[in-house]
């Protein structure tokens, strides 16, 4: 089981000059509970954004640089590669970016998006997806509070067939 994780907006950003626009404490809560223990997937830059390999995964960098080395970091060139490194995981997570996620959409068994509802301005976009082929199975929403500044849903959707 392959699970695509994101946080999107309304109108599809994902973020900006490869950084989050948003911050959602509960969406960081709900991240770290559902992706511990198990492979998560991302892009270099992707990576880059964070501050170094999140704890309590097996982290997994996808890169065309046959030369890049992170510690405590596992470097594969290819989402197919990432992907085979990580069989043994009942369910690894990509984590983006949106490159990595445009791949993903025919690999992924399921989509765990958190839907933030309102529009940014950004240049990452999460790719527009066939909601014939994707079905929603759970949902979750959520009204802003004093910790959350937007209204936000927790969204899982299963692939067809």
């Amino acid at each position: 089981m392959i699970t695509i994780i994101a946080a999107v907006s309304d109108n599809y950003v994902l973020g900006k000059n490869n950084q989050l626009i948003w911050h959602l404490p509960e969406d960081l809560k709900r991240f770290k509970r559902i992706t511990a223990g198990h492979s998560v997937i991302m892009g270099r830059k992707t990576f880059e954004s964070l501050k170094g390999p999140l704890p309590k995964r097996r982290n997994i960098i996808v890169t065309r640089n046959k030369n890049y080395e992170v510690e405590n970091c596992e470097v594969v060139n290819s989402l197919e590669e990432a992907l085979k490194v990580t069989q043994a995981d009942e369910n690894p997570f990509i984590l983006g970016g949106a490159q990595i996620y445009e791949q993903a959409l025919d690999f992924a068994d399921f989509m765990d998006l958190t839907w933030v509802h309102h529009h940014f301005d950004g240049d990452a976009f999460f790719p527009k997806f066939d909601k014939s082929i994707w079905k929603e199975v759970e949902r979750e929403a959520h009204k802003k509070d004093e910790h959350n500044p937007y209204d936000y849903s927790f969204v899982r959707y299963k692939k067809n067939g």
